[in-house]
């Protein structure tokens, strides 16, 4: 069945940096366009990044830019968010996301808390 398995949540103080891992499987990780996304308590979820299935582009929010790179191993299947710089608006529950045309997939998540 199809799974999205996140992983590399911790608690870090402001400043730090980790690593978020996103392994896939039971699709065709190849042809799927990759996203993160993060939800704070009491608010929406909003997109974080964005990878083509390729990896020859990439989106990243305002308030990461600079900060934050998603990258993707489609040998591996398995996408990567690198965080450098963290502050605690961080603080969020990060979801991968899969998606192709109308076919789409979430993994549970996996907790980023940074302490001030």
């Amino acid at each position: 069945q199809v799974q999205l398995v996140e992983s590399g949540g911790a608690l870090v103080h402001t400043g730090g940096s980790l690593r978020l891992s996103c392994a896939a499987s039971g699709f065709t990780f190849r042809t799927y366009a990759m996203r993160w996304y993060r939800q704070a308590p009491g608010k929406e979820r909003e997109l974080v990044a964005h990878i083509a299935s390729t990896g020859g582009s990439t989106n990243y929010a305002d308030s990461v830019k600079g900060r934050f790179t998603i990258s993707r191993d489609n040998a591996k299947n398995t996408v990567y968010l690198q965080m450098n710089s963290l502050k605690p608006e961080d603080t969020a529950a990060y979801y991968c996301y899969a998606y192709s045309g109308y076919v789409e997939y979430w993994g549970q998540g996996t907790q980023v808390t940074v302490s001030s």
